[in-house]
């Protein structure tokens, strides 16, 4: 375990620089999950380190195994200096521990929702997982293990995630980028969704 947290470190500074700050969060009976904040000039990008200390496991199976299934990592990247994203350290850890506490598997396409805003004022309460491998690659790891792959969370207001329940990730995706919606904008009103 240790070793493969030592992996995925290595791998997100590679690929975003040092971390200026980092916190770590111990929910009961869950292995400690800490969340790394990178700068990137006027872009802030949180990126959790600990939920790929063991593979995602099917909640229907009879015993996880402990060494094949998923891995993944959550990458959250908003502007700076516009709102208090500081506060996001505890939803994102909770939504990293989430394959631990509530036995889900996280995959792109997936809507995560922690029931109250990710930063104070925040008009988000969900996000929507995208796919992996454009900021920080996949990282493979030795077989049989499953690569790391680190997810990107897309912040989505509660329309938003109401439209994707119906609609489908990949058309509110399209919706966003038709609009020109700036994702990464923590202050951010929900795309038009008529």
């Amino acid at each position: 375990m240790a070793d493969v947290l030592a992996l995925v470190e290595a791998r997100l500074r590679e690929s975003l620089g040092e971390p200026d700050a980092r916190a770590a969060v111990t929910f009961l009976g869950t292995d400690r999950v800490e969340v790394l904040r990178f700068l990137d000039g006027d872009v802030v990008r949180y990126a959790t380190l600990g939920m790929a200390a063991a593979p995602m496991a099917d909640p229907t199976a009879v015993l996880a195994d402990p060494v094949r299934g998923p891995r993944a990592e959550l990458v959250l990247s908003v502007r700076g200096g516009l709102a208090d994203t500081g506060k996001v350290l505890r939803p994102l850890a909770v939504l990293a521990a989430s394959p631990q506490v509530e036995g889900v598997i996280v995959a792109p396409g997936a809507s995560l929702d922690v029931g109250e805003p990710l930063w104070p004022g925040a008009p988000f309460t969900s996000v929507l997982v995208a796919e992996s491998g454009g900021l920080v690659p996949d990282l493979e790891l030795d077989a049989p293990m499953d690569p790391v792959r680190f997810l990107p969370l897309l912040p989505m207001t509660p329309n938003e995630a109401a439209w994707k329940r119906v609609h489908g990730a990949q058309a509110l995706q399209e919706r966003w980028l038709a609009r020109g919606t700036d994702l990464r904008d923590p202050l951010r009103g929900s795309v038009p969704l008529d």
